[in-house]
C-alpha cells in the first residue's frame, strides 16, 4: 500500500503525517492526531458527525482523503473559538439542543457556518441548511432555534460594531 506525507494546519497548528494513501481526514484526526471530537457514525457522508470545516467550508471527513487536504486548514469541533463560536454554543446550551452528543460537534461546525455568514434564515431554510446532519435523539427544535438565535445575535452584534 502506498503512504503519502501531508502537511496542514489543524487548529492552528501545524501538522505533518504519513499516512497510507487510503486513509480518511477523520481517520486521521482521529486516530493519529487524536481529535475525537470528530465522531464516526455512518461512514457513508449521511450523518453529519464527522463534519469538520476544510478551509472554512463545512466537509464530512470521513468522505475526505487525508491527502487531498495536503496545504489546508482544518477545523474540528475541539477548534472552533472565536464571536461566533461562543454565540453557537451559548445558543446550543440556551435551546436545549443538547442531548445525547454525538451529533453535536458536526451540528456546532454546521451550525458556525451558518451564523458566520450573517443571513437571517427562516425555519425552514435552517432545517435544510442542516438537512445532512442527523440528530438521533430528534432534538431538531432546539437545534434550529438555536441557529436562529445565535444567527440573529451575530448580526445584531455586526451591527453594532459598524455603528461605533
Amino acid at each position: 500500500m502506498s503512504e503519502v506525507t501531508i502537511e496542514l494546519t489543524v487548529n492552528g497548528r501545524r501538522k505533518f503525517a504519513t499516512v497510507p494513501a487510503r486513509t480518511t481526514l477523520a481517520d486521521l484526526l482521529r486516530d493519529r492526531f487524536h481529535l475525537t471530537g470528530t465522531h464516526l457514525g455512518c461512514e457513508q457522508g449521511v450523518c453529519g458527525a464527522c463534519t469538520v470545516l476544510v478551509d472554512e467550508l463545512p466537509m464530512r471527513s470521513c468522505l475526505v482523503l487525508a491527502a487531498s487536504c495536503q496545504g489546508t486548514e482544518v477545523v474540528t469541533v475541539e477548534g472552533l473559538d472565536g464571536p461566533d463560536a461562543d454565540r453557537v454554543r451559548a445558543a446550543f446550551s440556551h435551546e436545549g439542543a443538547l442531548q445525547c452528543g454525538f451529533c453535536t460537534p458536526g451540528m456546532l461546525l454546521a451550525a458556525h457556518d451558518l451564523v458566520r455568514r450573517r443571513e437571517a434564515l427562516t425555519r425552514d431554510e435552517v432545517c435544510v441548511a442542516l438537512a445532512g446532519n442527523i440528530c438521533r435523539c430528534t432534538g431538531y427544535n432546539g437545534i434550529v432555534r438555536a441557529v436562529q438565535s445565535a444567527t440573529a445575535e451575530g448580526i445584531e452584534a455586526e451591527g453594532s460594531a459598524t455603528v461605533h
